[in-house]
C-alpha cells in the first residue's frame, strides 16, 4: 500500500492548525450550543451528529423538497476542498454552521446558506504515518465544540467558532498501527471513538473522554485479555493482536444509557492462525455509557477468515408487537446477511437472519442463538486458495444503510454478482507492520456471469415483513450511503458514473439525478435554515471504491476511471 505524508502542499500561506478566515460574516458570531438534550432530541432543521440521530437512522423529519417536487432539484452553491482521495464525511449542521471533514484532516467550517468559508483547521500528521485508509468520516458537536478523530490516533476539540484549538488528547501510537477514521459520538457529556489498524495487529478498543477538558473516562478494549469474559476464545497470547477494530461510529439508547458498536476482522486474516471464536470480533458490542462495561454481545460471524468486517453500528428501531413495543437493533452485514436481535438492558437476542445478496458460506443458522455454521470448502485456509461469496467487500461495506418511518423500509446499498478468493500464509507479528496473513496481490474479486449486467444494487427491505419490497439494480459497483426523508425520498450516490439520485422511497422509482464532478461516496443529509430545505453530499472517489473498480477493470476488461477530487454540494430548490 502507498504511504500517505502527512503534510498537503496545497494551500501555501495556510497555517498549520487551525485558520480564522477573513469575510467570515456576523452569521458565525452566535454559536448555540449543542446540549445533550438537543443531541437526544435534535431538530429536524439540523443534522448534528453523524446519522441525524442516536438511532442510527440516516432520517430527516423535513418533507419541503418531496416526490411531487425533487425533479426541480437544483445546485445552489459548491465548495471544492483541494483534496483528493475519499470523501466520505457528512455535512454537520448546527442552525446554519456546517462542518465537513476531509481526507488528511482538514475541518472546514462554512454558512449553510452560501457556502463562505468561517475557518478551516488543517491537522500537522506526521511523515512517517502509514494509513491504509486516508480518508475521514466526519465530526462531532458538544457544547461549543467541533471533536476531530485524526489519522495519528488523536482526538481534538475545536472552538466552534472559531477553528481554534482547545485542547487535543492522544488516543494511541500510531507507530503501533493505530489510526482513526470515524466520526466521534457525542453522549452525556463524553465523546467516544474507536480505533481502525485491524490489518496491522492492533488490540481494538472504544474509549470515552470528559468532552469538557478531554480527559479520558474509561476505556473498553473490544479483544478481552486475560481474566475478562471471553479471552478463552483466544489461542495463547493472540489476543494482544488480535484486533476487532472500531472505525464507524456507533449509536445509542438514550433512554437505557446504552451505546452499541460493531467491530471488525481479526488479526491475522485467516482463522486457523488463531483457532476459537476470537472474542469480540465481528460483533456488536452494548456498552454502558458511563462506565463503558460490556452489558451483552452478538458475535455475527466465528473465527473471521473472509474480512468480513462488521464495523457498521445497528440501527435502532422499536416496533409493535402483540401489543407490545419490541425494541430491536437492525444490521446489514458485510457478511451478506440482514440480522435482527432483540435490544435488553443486559442481553442481545437473536430474532432472525437472511441473505440479501448470494452467500455461500454458511451452511445454517442456529434458530436461537443466530451461531453460523460453515461450509468448510469456503473457510479461507494457509497454503490453499479457497473461494467464496460474497467478496471480500461483503455484501455491503462501510456505506451506511437508512430507515423510514414512514415506509418501515430499511434501505441497503447492496453489491451483488461478486465473489472473491483468499489464499493465506503465515505472518509474523512486527509492531505497527501489516499483519495480514494475506499478501494483498492473492485478495481476489471474482465477478459472476451476471456482474456483466449489474454488481451494484440499492434494496428496500419491509422489516415487519422481513421481505424486499424493491430494488433498483446499477451496472457499477455501489458505494453510495442512504439517506431518506420524510418527503418520501431516499437519496444516494455511490456508482463510477459520478451521479447523486432521488427514488420514490416507497417504489424505488428514479425521480431526480444529478452529475457530479467525482464518485459520491459522501453520507448526504438534509437540512433547513431560514425555512428553507437542503439537500448537500460530499463527492469524491477514492480508497476502497477506487481500489475495487480497479480489480473490477481487470476482470471485466474495462477502462472505468473516476475523477477524483472533492466537491461538497449543496441542492435545494428554486427560489
Amino acid at each position: 500500500m502507498p504511504r500517505h505524508l502527512s503534510t498537503h502542499l496545497l494551500y501555501i500561506g495556510l497555517l498549520l492548525g487551525s485558520v480564522a478566515c477573513a469575510g467570515a460574516d456576523e452569521h458565525t458570531a452566535t454559536y448555540p450550543a449543542v446540549t445533550d438534550a438537543r443531541l437526544a432530541a435534535p431538530e429536524a432543521r439540523n443534522w448534528l451528529m453523524y446519522r441525524g440521530t442516536y438511532d442510527g437512522w440516516g432520517y430527516s423529519g423535513l418533507s419541503g423538497i418531496n416526490t411531487g417536487n425533487v425533479k426541480n432539484l437544483k445546485p445552489l452553491w459548491t465548495y471544492s476542498t483541494g483534496m483528493t482521495e475519499a470523501h466520505q464525511a457528512p455535512p454537520i449542521v448546527n442552525e446554519g454552521h456546517l462542518f465537513i471533514t476531509t481526507p488528511h484532516n482538514h475541518v472546514l467550517a462554512l454558512d449553510a446558506r452560501t457556502g463562505s468559508l468561517n475557518w478551516r483547521y488543517q491537522r500537522e500528521l506526521p511523515e512517517d504515518l502509514m494509513q491504509l485508509h486516508p480518508t475521514n468520516r466526519g465530526v462531532a458537536l458538544h457544547g461549543d465544540k467541533v471533536y476531530l478523530a485524526t489519522a495519528d490516533a488523536f482526538l481534538v476539540a475545536l472552538d466552534a467558532a472559531t477553528g481554534e484549538v482547545v485542547w487535543e488528547q492522544q488516543v494511541e501510537d500510531y507507530l503501533n498501527g493505530y489510526y482513526m477514521t470515524l466520526a466521534p459520538l457525542a453522549a452525556e457529556g463524553l465523546i467516544l471513538v474507536g480505533v481502525s489498524g485491524g490489518e496491522f495487529g492492533i488490540r481494538g478498543f472504544i474509549q470515552a473522554f470528559d468532552a469538557a477538558t478531554g480527559k479520558p473516562v474509561w476505556k473498553t478494549y473490544t479483544v478481552p485479555g486475560p481474566g475478562e469474559p471471553g479471552n478463552d476464545a483466544w489461542p495463547g497470547d493472540s489476543w494482544k493482536r488480535g484486533g476487532a477494530p472500531a472505525w464507524v461510529t456507533g449509536s445509542y439508547d438514550a433512554k437505557e444509557k446504552i451505546t452499541y458498536w460493531g467491530t471488525g476482522n481479526a488479526g491475522p486474516w485467516i482463522g486457523e492462525a488463531r483457532p476459537g471464536d476470537n472474542l469480540y470480533t465481528t460483533s456488536v458490542l452494548a456498552l454502558d455509557i458511563h462506565t463503558g462495561k460490556i452489558r451483552a454481545h452478538h458475535q455475527y460471524h466465528w473465527n473471521d477468515s473472509w474480512d468480513w468486517d462488521e464495523v457498521a453500528a445497528p440501527i435502532l428501531v422499536d416496533r409493535p408487537q402483540g401489543g407490545q413495543v419490541r425494541k430491536t437493533l437492525v444490521h446489514a452485514g458485510r457478511d451478506g446477511y440482514l440480522w435482527t436481535l432483540e435490544r435488553k438492558p443486559d442481553a442481545l437476542a437473536f430474532i432472525d437472519a437472511r441473505p440479501y445478496v448470494e452467500q455461500n458460506v454458511y451452511s445454517a443458522i442456529d434458530p436461537t442463538t443466530g451461531r453460523p455454521s460453515y461450509d468448510e470448502a469456503r473457510v479461507p485456509k494457509l497454503g490453499e486458495r479457497v473461494e467464496y461469496c460474497p467478496s471480500v467487500w461483503g455484501g455491503k461495506d462501510w456505506p451506511p444503510v437508512a430507515y423510514s418511518p414512514q415506509t418501515g423500509y430499511l434501505y441497503i446499498p447492496a453489491n451483488e454478482n461478486l465473489c472473491g478468493a483468499l489464499t493465506g500464509e503465515p505472518v509474523e507479528y512486527r509492531a505497527g507492520e501489516m499483519y495480514m496473513g494475506v499478501k494483498v496481490e492473492d485478495i481476489e474479486v471474482i465477478p459472476t456471469p451476471e456482474a456483466k449486467d449489474h454488481i451494484g444494487e440499492l434494496q428496500a427491505w419491509d422489516l415487519a415483513s422481513g421481505k424486499r419490497a424493491w430494488t433498483t439494480e446499477f451496472a457499477s459497483h455501489n458505494w453510495g450511503p442512504v439517506l431518506a426523508t420524510a418527503g418520501g425520498l431516499v437519496f444516494s450516490g455511490g456508482t463510477n458514473d459520478r451521479q447523486f439520485r432521488a427514488f420514490d422511497a416507497r417504489t424505488g422509482k428514479l425521480l431526480w439525478q444529478q452529475g457530479t464532478n467525482s464518485g459520491v461516496v459522501g453520507v448526504p443529509v438534509s437540512f433547513e435554515v431560514e425555512g428553507r430545505q437542503y439537500i448537500a453530499v460530499q463527492s469524491g472517489w477514492g480508497v476502497d471504491a477506487e481500489r475495487k473498480q480497479q480489480v473490477l477493470n481487470q476482470h471485466l476488461g474495462t477502462r472505468v476511471q473516476v475523477p477524483q477530487g472533492g466537491v461538497l454540494w449543496v441542492f435545494g430548490l428554486p427560489d
